[in-house]
């Protein structure tokens, strides 16, 4: 894991692009190294997992003409490495990140298909004076551009392009739309000028031109066939799992597991732990209210795999306390407190020592495991009343914006959209009527979709799967992976690596009959049948429960009252303090249900607050 940084044009500034890789130093806390060419400049900053003795970047072909830097992990690295040096490849260092330029030198552009693993990286080709720069395949590792006169900057984070000049400012469309909707639209980010590449897609810039496209996509299937015996394709999910989970535990630096008490965490701990010799090192966080607290069955799965569990127990002050610098380094909005507490969580496992931690995150998107999916395929008893924390974030909760522009793209609505639309509806009642006067004949919903789905990539399929489409490609990228996971685990110079979002295992998922994801109600049936004898039977049958912090909205009165009523909310230009005043006073009269759905909205403003007092916005 580490930071990127780079200039392509006729101006290039190496004293700020020292500044910008020093506003990166958490991302690389081992070297940061910087090379000035004509015309272009690319620098990182290394956080040494594999290779630390002879891995330093930006790392080159035999003849220097291809120069590249790498945030993230190539897997597979031996294998490949073998098939190059038989072509005739000579390596100089022991780096997976050597892989990208001798592949770039075999393929072109077309390397990104031989790339396994979660990077984004930047390469230049001194002979056609021309860049390629790419993200992972789901979004893992971030990559952001902005342009700045004739100069292309390129970057891990915003932060970065602010110290190349990039001026911050709020991007009035995208805040719209994530004011409403809760994501940034796919290729946007809050900030004016700046943008991101979207999961699977390249860009490449000559001659002050800059083009982007899609060189992976989830390829979901129009029909499916059924697979008999059911066994077979338990063997084989199970099997891509084994191999996923395998692929990231290859690192020369200390790794652990980020365990919680879901099925998806603990399975990775479990196909983990098989693989060690000594015990397997696992972190989780606890919470004071009993309802959002998962430490006694992580536990118990640390027990049933023989593993060391440490728990970070956090208290309603300590996420507070902790939420403006974990804002700070996600550089979005967030609509719970599990920011802060993953941003404690990182800090924790760091100080213990470790620099790699495997997490679960990504087997909801290819398992269909949230409550939303299991609506939008036809469950719908049950739901809201045994998915509390899912109410008014992933489940409808109360009257919401229109969703008619949603219908109209996508041929349906989404369940995690009417959920959005809740929020949309609460946080623009806050909202000053001159901020919302320019976007009257605007729907941030539909602009949300359209930005990450075409109408040709939904056309056809279950409405499920359309569903999982807009999902991934909005929250995952923009959220989950990289404001939750990347952003939180790097604030401490942590890797994080995704076993459930290894693209080989997803292939192997996507074509199978939904009815082995989504079987009697349940959720992510076949994962639960190739988890059991690994963990724990109250693991394997619990539902699904997403990692969300308790709401603050459920805080003492005089806690909340301090957070909320301090100040920092009424200074946003772009929110009535009298009717947040009203909002706020009416609070505490209210059923409990309704104060944990006001608590995504009126976290979503004062994430807003701290990003604004940051940075200047």
């Amino acid at each position: 894991m580490c930071g990127i940084v780079a200039q392509f044009g006729p101006r290039l500034d190496p004293p700020a692009l020292r500044l910008a890789l020093h506003a990166l130093a958490h991302r690389g806390p081992d070297a940061a190294t910087l090379y000035v060419g004509e015309g272009a400049a690319l620098g990182h900053t290394r956080l040494a997992i594999i290779a630390p003795e002879d891995g330093a970047q930006p790392v080159r072909n035999e003849d220097q003409s291809v120069i590249a830097v790498v945030s993230g992990e190539f897997y597979e690295h031996a294998r490949l490495r073998g098939e190059l040096k038989s072509r005739g490849h000579l390596f100089r260092t022991g780096s997976d990140s050597e892989l990208l330029v001798h592949l770039y030198e075999e393929y072109g552009d077309d390397c990104v298909a031989h790339l396994r693993g979660e990077f984004a990286f930047v390469l230049w080709d001194e002979r056609k004076r021309r860049l390629l720069a790419a993200r992972d395949r789901f979004g893992v590792r971030p990559l952001l551009y902005a342009q700045i006169g004739e100069t292309l900057c390129i970057a891990s984070e915003a932060k970065a392009l602010f110290a190349l000049g990039v001026v911050p400012r709020w991007d009035l469309d995208a805040l719209f739309v994530s004011l409403h909707a809760q994501y940034v639209p796919a290729d946007r980010t809050l900030f004016a000028g700046i943008r991101q590449l979207r999961p699977g897609e390249m860009l490449t810039w000559k001659g002050g031109a800059a083009q982007t496209s899609t060189y992976w996509d989830l390829d979901l299937p129009l029909a499916r066939d059924a697979i008999a015996p059911p066994g077979a394709a338990q063997t084989q999910v199970r099997a891509a799992l084994e191999e996923a989970v395998d692929l990231r535990l290859v690192a020369d630096a200390p790794l652990c597991v980020q365990l919680s008490g879901g099925i998806d965490s603990s399975v990775v701990a479990a196909l983990a732990a098989r693989r060690r010799a000594e015990p397997l090192s696992c972190f989780t966080v606890s919470f004071e209210q009993s309802a959002w607290d998962e430490a006694a069955l992580a536990q118990a799965t640390a027990d049933h795999i023989g593993a060391e569990l440490s728990t970070l127990r956090v208290s309603a002050r300590t996420l507070l306390d902790a939420l403006p610098r974990a804002v700070a380094q996600g550089e979005g909005l967030a609509v719970n407190l599990h920011i802060a507490a993953k941003y404690l969580l990182a800090r924790h496992v760091a100080e213990a020592g470790y620099r790699v931690v495997l997490t679960g995150e990504g087997a909801d998107e290819v398992f269909l495991g949230y409550a939303h999916f299991r609506q939008d395929f036809g469950v719908a008893q049950g739901l809201a009343a045994t998915n509390r924390a899912s109410a008014g974030l992933m489940l409808a909760e109360g009257t919401g914006l229109s969703l008619d522009g949603v219908t109209r793209h996508l041929g349906f609505a989404p369940s995690f959209l009417a959920a959005k639309a809740t929020l949309g509806q609460r946080v623009a009642s806050l909202l000053r009527p001159d901020f919302l006067r320019p976007f009257v004949d605007r729907d941030p919903l539909l602009e949300l979709v359209q930005s990450a789905c075409p109408p040709d990539a939904m056309r056809g399929r279950a409405p499920v799967d359309v569903a999982r489409y807009a999902w991934s490609k909005t929250a995952l990228p923009t959220y989950i992976l990289r404001t939750l996971g990347d952003a939180m685990e790097m604030s401490s110079s942590l890797e994080g690596r995704v076993p459930m979002l290894d693209h080989v295992l997803f292939e192997a998922v996507r074509g199978l009959p939904l009815e082995l994801c989504i079987r009697d109600g349940q959720e992510k049936a076949i994962l639960r049948e190739c988890a059991e004898g690994l963990v724990p039977p109250a693991v394997v049958e619990r539902q699904k429960h997403p990692f969300v912090a308790p709401p603050m909205t459920l805080f003492e009165p005089e806690l909340l009252s301090e957070v909320l009523g301090g100040g920092l909310l009424q200074r946003l230009d772009f929110v009535d303090a009298s009717r947040l005043r009203t909002a706020l006073a009416a609070l505490p009269r209210l059923a409990e249900r309704e104060r944990i759905a006001w608590d995504p909205a009126l976290c979503l403003l004062l994430s807003a607050a701290l990003l604004s007092q940051e940075y200047g916005l």
